[in-house]
């Protein structure tokens, strides 16, 4: 997986950080996305994030996009 795929969310994930849903439980299957930034190195120095995976999501009526940061089982690339 590579900056600019686009994936969609696999799994069942409840994320509580959703603009329109803040604080409540949302399940984010089968959202699509564009992965902004893969982290492995920070500083040049590489790190071990659990979910290296940034994924913006554009959600209608947001002011910017919606980033989640996930794993690489949780998506799958769509050509």
């Amino acid at each position: 997986m590579k900056v600019g795929d686009r994936v969609r969310v696999k799994a069942p994930l409840m994320l509580f950080n959703h603009p329109q849903h803040r604080n409540q439980p949302f399940n984010v299957e089968g959202m699509e996305g564009t992965v902004t930034a893969v982290l492995k190195n920070w500083e040049g120095r590489p790190i071990s994030a659990n979910y290296q995976i940034v994924t913006a999501f554009e959600i209608e009526g947001a002011k910017r996009p919606f980033k989640a940061h996930l794993h690489e089982d949780e998506l799958e690339v769509i050509e």
